[in-house]
């Protein structure tokens, strides 16, 4: 087992023979242990360069290797659920020489997308969609007369979303064949695996006890109470043994438990399973971080990995041995700036101290959201409901209705997922929920599926809802506090990672709704900028001379201050981390054109477009987003209105 990333490229010499499926399955079945040895190192060396997801994939390096020697991909069709764990299938799929592009501009997607490669059946990045794809691309080979396999590979923590169970529900009443394989990686079910169980998943994946199994039922249908009671029979001996029932109910065959890294034995059960008709759920147990020491001791904190910084080691190294004989001063360490979770965590724990009625709501991603301190001094308080977000919304209307004050922890992304809750059960209702909203704007290197690029325009059409857009660490502090003060729902909308150092005052106190603050006066132009396009509004100002309004609220508008804006200016510039349509720029545009402001406007923020992955920085400047490029937008609307300023 390794205990550190290898630094150097591993010698791998049976995965260098591997550029494909086809060439996978030129192996002998004792030669898949030892390539699946080399496909973990190579993947530890090649996140090691990249950073990403590695934990997960490390955990399905045996089951990705049986898939691709069992089944015929991309004929038949493979269907990861996240896709975190695909960094394997990616590797034995013709992509392994560009694994050191990965989440670069240019380079391989974080995640399996249709456009990268044929083996990429399905596009993913949210969770628990991976059944009901791989259900609908089965309907299709049958209505196109096509006669290939189906298998969804999904985790037990993307199956307790309701959206997986809806399918295997829809799964069972159609009766077709599909492959659903359950990884379970979860610590307290792998005790379970033992010879016991590994030999009745052997069995019931077997072609005699299968044919016993088909044709006696068909012969005892003829008398329905000896054909219920072998069924019943069935259902007790898997029960006593596993913890299928629930499956079979809904009309799978129940498989498991399975070995998850026995390479062979997969591949024999796998085997067996394509020639067995109807859905089939086959349950595996797997070790996530499997091979790596510190993510096996530490899978969640280990879940995905930044890249490794080597000059950081040979700092690291020098300070050792540095002796104390030298008594070099050592300068002081400045204050590292707080990430906007941080900021979020924070809060949330002095609102706790100081409200009983407080509650922390997330679908799944509390530590993600900063909530890790908050669930350790108020656990009664803390609600982690998995991967629901659905559920999570509701489940905060239902205590808002009995008067608790429950804010929702959510990234912009998985917002989208719950949005007629939003609607329907908190806004319409007009229900005191905050929610808290990490992620929103670009993401960098994880892409387009997690960017939180919509919600500005998505939550600015509800009625009763307001919508702020902190610009710092301190403004973010303000702008919880309001929400949560707010007698209504009410969104916070704040970008992923460190702020820009802003010192945060520690009080709960609100700010006026609806107002905003004038940040820099100048002469000419006005920018109105919403949230985190304040801090390059400000540098673009000071070539420009100016005028730059952090807007805080997208919803109400500060419609006074708009106004005196469009009359002391001749140019008015809105800047936005959000999808240009209907978002904050709109709202903007909307006031101005209903009081009839005649005024140039110049709207800027995301195009009309999904952003693939990179770094944020490149990013925004592809979306002239960046300082520079905001100078440049401005000085040429300035020369197309013919407006006379400093800045042409």
């Amino acid at each position: 087992m390794l205990n550190e990333i290898p630094a150097n490229r591993p010698d791998t010499p049976l995965l260098d023979t591997v550029d494909s499926p086809a060439d996978l399955k030129l192996l002998e079945v004792n030669q898949l242990s030892a390539l699946a040895e080399e496909l973990r190192l190579f993947l530890l060396y090649s996140v090691g360069q990249t950073g990403g997801h590695f934990g997960a994939g490390l955990g399905v390096v045996e089951l990705t290797i049986a898939l691709h020697y069992v089944f015929d991909t991309p004929d038949d069709r493979l269907v990861w659920d996240v896709g975190h764990q695909a960094y394997p299938h990616k590797i034995l799929t013709g992509r392994r020489d560009q694994m050191l592009s990965m989440r670069q501009a240019g380079g391989l997607a974080a995640f399996p997308n249709r456009n990268e490669s044929e083996f990429d059946a399905f596009g993913v990045g949210h969770s628990s969609t991976s059944i009901s794809a791989a259900l609908g691309m089965m309907v299709a080979a049958r209505l196109q007369n096509r006669e290939n396999h189906n298998i969804a590979v999904i985790g037990d923590g993307a199956m307790t979303a309701g959206m997986a169970f809806e399918a295997l529900n829809h799964a069972g009443h159609l009766h077709d064949n599909i492959l659903v394989i359950l990884n379970d990686n979860n610590m307290s079910i792998s005790n379970n695996v033992g010879g016991l169980s590994s030999y009745f998943a052997r069995m019931w994946a077997s072609k005699p006890y299968n044919f016993i199994r088909t044709g006696g039922k068909r012969m005892l249908s003829k008398i329905p109470p000896a054909a219920k009671a072998v069924h019943r029979a069935e259902e007790y001996m898997k029960g006593m043994v596993s913890p299928g029932t629930l499956f079979e109910e809904i009309g799978f065959n129940y498989i498991g438990l399975i070995d998850g890294h026995d390479v062979a034995g997969l591949v024999e059960i796998l085997n067996n399973i394509k020639t067995l008709s109807g859905p089939q759920l086959l349950h595996v147990v797997t070790q996530k971080g499997k091979g790596y020491s510190e993510s096996e001791n530490d899978p969640y904190g280990m879940h995905a990995l930044s890249k490794i910084d080597a000059s950081a080691k040979i700092k690291v190294a020098e300070n050792s041995t540095q002796t104390q004989a030298s008594k070099k001063p050592v300068p002081t360490a400045t204050k590292p700036a707080l990430s906007y979770s941080q900021v979020f965590g924070n809060w949330l724990c002095e609102l706790a101290e100081a409200d009983d009625l407080v509650v922390g709501i997330t679908p799944a991603m509390g530590e993600g959201s900063g909530m890790k301190d908050f669930a350790k001094q108020y656990p009664d308080r803390f609600h982690d409901v998995a991967i629901a977000e659905q559920h999570a919304v509701t489940f905060a209307a239902g205590m808002a209705c009995d008067g608790l004050k429950p804010v929702v922890a959510i990234y912009s992304t998985f917002l989208q997922r719950a949005y007629d809750q939003l609607i329907h059960d908190v806004a319409l209702q007009n229900l005191n929920v905050l929610f808290a909203i990490d992620r929103a704007g670009l993401v960098g290197e994880d892409g387009p599926t997690h960017a939180g690029s919509f919600d500005l325009s998505f939550l600015r059409c509800i009625p009763n809802m307001i919508v702020m857009t902190p610009s710092d660490e301190n403004e973010t502090h303000k702008l919880l506090s309001t929400g949560y003060h707010y007698q209504g729902p009410s969104a916070v909308r704040y970008p992923r990672g460190k702020g820009s150092g802003a010192e945060v005052e520690h009080n709960l106190d609100s700010v006026p709704i609806g107002k905003a603050v004038i940040r820099r006066r100048g002469q000419s132009i006005a920018i109105l900028a919403f949230g985190s396009m304040v801090v390059p509004a400000l540098a673009a100002a000071e070539s420009l001379n100016a005028t730059v309004v952090d807007m805080r609220f997208v919803k109400p508008l500060d419609e006074e201050l708009i106004g005196d804006m469009a009359t002391e200016h001749q140019l008015i510039v809105t800047i936005e981390e959000n999808a240009l349509q209907g978002g904050a720029g709109s709202a903007v545009n909307e006031y101005l054109l209903q009081e009839n402001y005649q005024i140039p406007v110049l709207n800027l923020g995301l195009p009309d477009e999904f952003l693939e992955h990179g770094k944020v920085s490149e990013m925004l400047a592809a979306a002239n987003l960046s300082s520079e490029n905001i100078i440049i937008s401005i000085k040429k609307k300035l020369k197309d209105c013919k407006i006379q300023s400093e800045a042409v």
